[in-house]
């Protein structure tokens, strides 16, 4: 599933009673997408759907087992709880992580990649495999490691 081109965050709905009592419902949308993905160019396809920060430590996580919210928070201590929640829920919408909900209390869900998500992994590896051998450009922009 494609990124939507118009997302909202949610709707406000307006009902205004005219004397002639008509109801007007409005929906107003909070957020509008400006710039179209564009269909025709898969790299930009390709990218609408890991383009945030930490989408592909996610599906890279993900790739060898499934795992409950709590133990991604921990395998990525620098991303905060709120930003992964995020980009798990829009992995899931964009059909590239499975989430299981158990029917138990107190709620438990866990996370798994699905087969369209492990057709990324080749794509995740060959950016790792980049970013080991031009080590030398991120410590000299960075500096070196601790």
């Amino acid at each position: 599933m494609y990124r939507k081109f118009i997302r909202c965050s949610f709707f406000i709905m307006i009902c205004l009673f005219l004397q002639s009592h008509f109801l007007i419902i409005i929906f107003y949308c909070m957020y509008e997408r400006k710039i179209p993905v564009d269909l025709n160019c898969p790299l930009r396809l390709t990218m609408s759907l890991i383009d945030a920060k930490w989408k592909s430590c996610i599906l890279d996580e993900l790739r060898y087992r499934s795992m409950r919210p709590s133990e991604l928070h921990r395998a990525l201590p620098e991303a905060t709880p709120r930003v992964l929640d995020i980009q798990l829920k829009e992995l899931v919408e964009d059909g590239l992580v499975d989430k299981k909900v158990f029917p138990v209390l107190p709620p438990k869900s866990e996370y798994s990649i699905s087969e369209l998500g492990m057709t990324l992994i080749p794509i995740i590896d060959a950016m790792m495999e980049w970013g080991k051998k031009n080590e030398a450009v991120f410590e000299a922009k960075y500096g070196s490691r601790k």
